[in-house]
């Protein structure tokens, strides 16, 4: 099994390549049993967040990386993926800036991410 920050890292950089913004890694295990990760990004359309999605399936299931849930997907203004131990928001932005899961989940340690991603 791939320990969960390995999984949020490299989702993280697929996001990355292919061009979503403003992603964010949160440690959220210590505050939540829900998952140890929140992996949050923006795309900046619709279309944009379905693509996103559908190539972070796409290559999390060749990497033989189980998906536990999908939420969002048909209104892809916040779409909700989970793998055993991260959820991945992805947002567009007026929905990011709605809910500020940044500010919510304040308390929660963020993770550099500067080793996979250009930000």
């Amino acid at each position: 099994m791939t320990e969960p920050i390995t999984i949020a890292k490299n989702i993280a950089k697929m996001l990355d390549s292919k061009k979503a913004v403003d992603i964010k890694l949160l440690e959220v295990g210590e505050l939540t049993t829900i998952a140890d990760y929140f992996l949050i990004a923006t795309g900046n359309s619709s279309t944009q967040l379905k693509a996103l999605c559908d190539y972070v399936e796409e290559e999390t299931e060749k990497a033989g990386i189980r998906r536990t849930n999908k939420e969002g997907y048909g209104g892809a203004s916040w779409i909700l993926l989970g793998y055993e131990g991260v959820l991945v928001h992805l947002f567009l932005p007026e929905t990011r800036d709605f809910y500020d899961l940044e500010h919510v989940w304040q308390d929660a340690p963020r993770i550099d991410l500067s080793d996979v991603i250009a930000d």
